[in-house]
């Protein structure tokens, strides 16, 4: 089939009024097409954030995006606000609550745990795909709201400036506190650093991711934000983001958060050490690719054991980041238009690193 057939094979199944799933899903898992945004609207789809029947959607998207601007004002205006005024007045710091209270309830308490994840979130969205100049360029369409002169205010990007020079670095990763380092280096503050924050008045595409994060960190205190989430937004920003419909890029960032949102309800055990070892943690899963493994190749198999290669010393990273880092960003989008096509996704993913392991080099390469 040429790609004029595919494309319009698309357009007709997202031209109903009530949308086919079964049908989508079956055209999605064999690839989706970039053109006219389709890639951008089917994973919105396949992602539970846009109801199938089309009619709802000028509606949801309207509430959608109006519920993430109120997440903005509550957890990064609201609160800027209050820290650009505090120590303005001796009625800020109290006997009941000043900066070195301990209450969990102190405000001053919340906003240094805030910090500590911010940086993390910082550091790492910095470095997302370094290999690509599209996070470090400006957004056609920086948030207004975040950006807008009238709202005096501490912004994310102050807070780590300012929170860098006062502080050391705390790395977080699924263990919790790990490591502290140079804030200056961690975060390649110095002058030499390639990715400087851009001018007032314009934002960098990696300066939203760090947007998004921070919001779901603040809505889902429970897990809050651990080091690999950030591989797995960047994927589904950057395709949102590059959407050539320009009525769907403005929005890319609330329409990012909700999905990112929705897959990560689906991988989140993933990231919680606690649950590593119930049947929803990423040991059972790890140990999946070897049972699985074991069936289609169990010469392979029996080597690994021999080995005593385990399966945590590879499958841990591809499971959890969902292949995210294995592979150039065009491949992790194409890998992905399947996985969310299958409504077992993740025995798809096990699959496919089952798959990985069996095609090693010898067998792929071409005799001499």
């Amino acid at each position: 089939m040429s790609s004029i057939e595919k494309i319009q094979e698309f357009k007709v199944a997202l031209a109903e009024e009530k949308i086919n799933l079964k049908t989508l899903r079956e055209l999605c898992f064999n690839g989706i097409p970039f053109e006219g945004g389709i890639r951008a609207l089917c994973w919105k789809i396949l992602l539970n954030y846009l109801p199938v029947d089309q009619t709802q959607w000028e509606s949801f998207l309207k509430k959608q995006r109006e519920v993430y601007s109120q997440f903005l004002k509550e957890m990064i205006i609201q609160p800027g606000i209050a820290k650009a005024n505090l120590g303005l007045s001796r009625e800020d710091v109290t006997m009941e609550d000043h900066p070195l209270n301990p209450n969990p309830d102190s405000r001053w308490n919340t906003y240094f745990k805030d910090n500590e994840i911010l940086l993390q979130i910082d550091k790492d969205v910095r470095r997302l795909y370094p290999d690509m100049a599209f996070f470090q360029r400006p957004t056609e369409y920086p948030c207004q709201l975040i950006l807008d002169p009238q709202n005096d205010y501490e912004t994310l990007r102050r807070r780590v400036e300012q929170t860098t020079l006062k502080s050391q670095t705390v790395n977080c990763n699924r263990s919790g506190v790990t490591n502290v380092s140079s804030p200056g280096k961690a975060l390649n503050l110095y002058p030499s650093n390639e990715y400087e924050v851009l001018p007032n008045g314009s934002e960098a595409h990696w300066e939203v991711v760090e947007r998004i994060l921070f919001i779901y960190a603040k809505l889902n205190p429970g897990i809050a934000y651990v080091q690999g989430m950030n591989e797995i937004v960047g994927p589904i920003y950057y395709t949102f983001a590059t959407d050539p419909n320009s009525e769907w890029k403005e929005h890319a960032e609330a329409d990012t958060f909700f999905c990112f949102t929705n897959l990560m309800s689906e991988n989140r055990d993933n990231f919680i050490k606690s649950l590593d070892d119930s049947q929803c943690g990423i040991t059972y899963k790890m140990e999946s690719v070897y049972s699985m493994l074991k069936d289609k190749d169990m010469e392979l198999y029996l080597k690994l054991e021999e080995q005593n290669i385990k399966p945590q010393y590879f499958t841990f990273r591809w499971l959890t980041l969902l292949l995210s880092q294995e592979f150039l960003l065009p491949d992790v989008i194409r890998i992905w238009d399947t996985l969310f096509s299958d409504q077992d996704r993740f025995h798809f993913l096990i699959l496919v690193c089952c798959a990985m392991l069996m095609i090693t080099p010898s067998q792929t390469s071409t005799p001499s």
